[in-house]
């Protein structure tokens, strides 16, 4: 057993290069802990080397939400995950922001048929059985339940970081306009250079979100669970979910170009059910971004009122001297 519980399979120990933690959660929430090199993770969820160089905490990528065929791979601040269709791999499971991250996705993860499991007696199980199935069909994409978490936390934490940065500079600007002295000055030089550098990890994601809700054939990307079920059933037929056929002309679409490529067929995929999910975050990342805007008018404000307050006192010396 490992840390906190998390089961660690023995063949993770037979290391052939440097080592990383990830845990691995399924589609039930059950996590593993994988102590493994960078070529078992290429070799598990069968991407390329230059995907996963996007997750190297060393390197300065962006903010990214990549679609690849089989895979999410997921580069938001800390969180750097690889969802699939039916798993998600999250780096350093054991840092203390990754953690609550963790948690959230083993509550939500599992499929809404788990919900009932145990919680109706035996001659109620049949009546229900149906109305479950009906909710599993109709439910968010494992991918999307995956992707949601993660936009959930680095939104939320951001915000938290604004709200933090609002607490301290504004006090400490109005005091400065109160008593300009060198201890207040130096203390808002520090509070300036901390708000630049949020809103730059802030601007980040939210251009990331907006690249992404711009293009359709990103988001189509993103749709794992659909590009699997089209993958192993035919295009017309029955056995895909039903948010498969999300809008009302695709399923008349695929039939009636049932010889057509999948990446043609793909292209005409409705993407309207992503798209609501990305634009709730970008609305809440533009939303902590205009707070930051608000704050840098607010010490731009405080900047000028203090320049015209020295220029002042510059003026009444020179004066005072002629």
């Amino acid at each position: 057993m490992g840390r906190d519980g998390f089961l660690v399979p023995v063949e993770t120990k037979k290391k052939t290069g440097v080592s990383t933690s990830w845990i691995l959660l399924d589609r039930n929430g059950e996590g593993t802990i994988l102590d493994v090199d960078k070529y078992a993770i290429m070799r598990r969820v069968h991407i390329h080397a230059r995907d996963l160089r996007i997750l190297d905490p060393l390197l300065s990528y962006p903010s990214t939400i990549l679609g690849r065929e089989k895979v999410i791979v997921l580069n938001l601040e800390h969180i750097k995950a690889i969802i699939t269709a039916d798993e998600v791999l999250l780096r350093d499971p054991f840092d203390d922001n990754v953690i609550p991250i963790v948690e959230e996705l083993q509550r939500r993860l599992p499929p809404i048929i788990a919900n009932y499991k145990g919680q109706q007696e035996e001659e109620d199980l049949q009546g229900t059985r149906d109305d479950v199935v009906t909710s599993e069909e109709n439910e968010f994409p494992f991918e999307f339940r995956a992707l949601e978490v993660a936009l959930e936390a680095i939104c939320s934490f951001l915000d938290a970081r604004t709200i933090e940065l609002e607490s301290d500079a504004y006090p400490a600007l109005d005091e400065l306009t109160s008593k300009i002295s060198s201890r207040n000055l130096d203390r808002v030089r520090k509070l300036k250079s901390a708000m630049t550098r949020l809103t730059n990890r802030v601007q980040k994601v939210r251009d990331e979100l907006e690249q992404l809700l711009d293009d359709d054939d990103d988001m189509a990307d993103l749709y794992l669970s659909r590009k699997l079920a089209e993958a192993s059933s035919p295009v017309s037929g029955s056995g895909a979910p039903n948010w498969f056929f999300a809008s009302p002309t695709i399923g008349s679409k695929i039939s009636k170009t049932s010889r057509t490529s999948p990446t043609t067929v793909q292209g005409e995929y409705d993407v309207e059910e992503l798209e609501m999910l990305l634009e709730a975050y970008f609305m809440q990342i533009e939303g902590t971004l205009n707070k930051l805007t608000t704050l840098r008018e607010y010490i731009d404000d405080t900047e000028d009122y203090i320049n015209i307050q020295l220029d002042n006192h510059r003026n009444q010396l020179i004066q005072m001297h002629t």
